[in-house]
């Protein structure tokens, strides 16, 4: 059986889509991804570089009148989660697919995540929380569910589901809270008691994020796999993958790893440090296909009052994570 996923990224964030392709790769051998291009030079590094498991899709071929008309009102983050539920449909119906999963490009594989597809079993629509450490908690805001690693069946139930959150998203999908809705995800909370064939996944390896792994003490076996305990009720699992929400490469060789939570050293030597080598091991092989552009979309950071207060308030409550790209190359 092949498993069918789909993701997309921008130019931008390159290094971070084709680390999460590798990660498959390298744990499930039965896969294959559909990439959505958001950009020319995106769409053409990608057609190089040959992927064997992986379909290469262009606006051009993906963008219909629906998406066209309200593009222009959604900024570049907006217009992609707008384009989410779009992504996988136009997979699934043009590809003659019994099933697609969508993956956010900033995840990156542990292990093998068909095992989660058993635990779906006969279900139409997967949906993960993010399963928030109290602290963190942005229920109300930004949703209980992360739409992150989203799949659905080509059948009554999951094609419901889809064409309801396409046109919602098309609709509306903005970076604000308006009337119960934030992006694309505020409209995941209700699908459980709204549609029928949604199953929320239990498996406590899906979506270990920074929101969450305050709530695990993780570690590494004698093959390098990366297990954790849950620490309140000391409930063993495996990690199958991490969202490396928000990671940021700075200007002056910095890295910021995530923004306003707290991380253990060991989360960042054993999550952290093998993504950002991969990452950095990624670009030096692209530079020989395409040096003129950096494809980790480096940011520059004023230094306004604001930021530096905001850096001063990050290390006095544990939260500073910005670091030398040495410390970890």
């Amino acid at each position: 059986m092949t498993y069918n996923y789909c993701t997309l990224f921008n130019s931008r964030y390159v290094t971070r889509g084709l680390a999460m392709y590798e990660s498959l790769a390298k744990h499930s051998k039965e896969f294959h991804l559909y990439i959505f291009a958001f950009d020319n030079r995106c769409y053409a590094l990608l057609k190089k570089l040959n992927l064997e498991n992986a379909t290469i899709i262009s606006l051009q071929e993906f963008e219909d009148e629906a998406l066209l008309n309200i593009k222009a009102s959604r900024s570049i983050g907006e217009y992609c989660w707008t384009c989410k539920a779009s992504a996988i449909k136009h997979v699934i119906k043009t590809y003659q697919l019994t099933h697609c999963t969508y993956l956010d490009s900033d995840l990156y594989f542990f292990s093998d995540p068909n095992v989660l597809i058993g635990e779906i079993g006969d279900k139409s629509v997967s949906i993960t929380e993010h399963r928030y450490t109290p602290e963190y908690n942005q229920t109300a805001t930004s949703g209980k569910y992360c739409a992150q690693f989203l799949r659905f069946k080509n059948d009554d139930d999951g094609m419901k589901v889809l064409n309801w959150w396409r046109n919602a998203c098309i609709d509306w999908c903005y970076a604000h809270i308006e009337e119960g809705k934030f992006g694309d995800q505020k409209y995941l909370d209700n699908w459980l008691n709204q549609f029928e064939g949604v199953h929320e996944v239990k498996n406590l390896g899906a979506g270990v994020a920074p929101w969450n792994i305050q709530q695990y003490k993780l570690f590494n076996n004698n093959d390098n796999e990366i297990f954790g305990i849950e620490l309140a009720t000391k409930t063993h699992f495996k990690v199958i993958f991490y969202h490396f929400h928000y990671l940021k490469f700075l200007e002056n060789n910095k890295i910021e790893l995530v923004c306003n939570y707290k991380l253990t050293k060991q989360a960042i030597e054993i999550i952290y440090k093998p993504y950002v080598i991969h990452l950095h091991n990624i670009k030096i092989a692209i530079s020989h296909i395409d040096a003129d552009y950096d494809y980790h979309g480096t940011e520059k950071r004023l230094k306004t009052w604001k930021n530096k207060l905001k850096i001063l308030k990050n290390r006095l409550t544990g939260r500073h994570n910005i670091f030398n790209k040495k410390d970890f190359i």
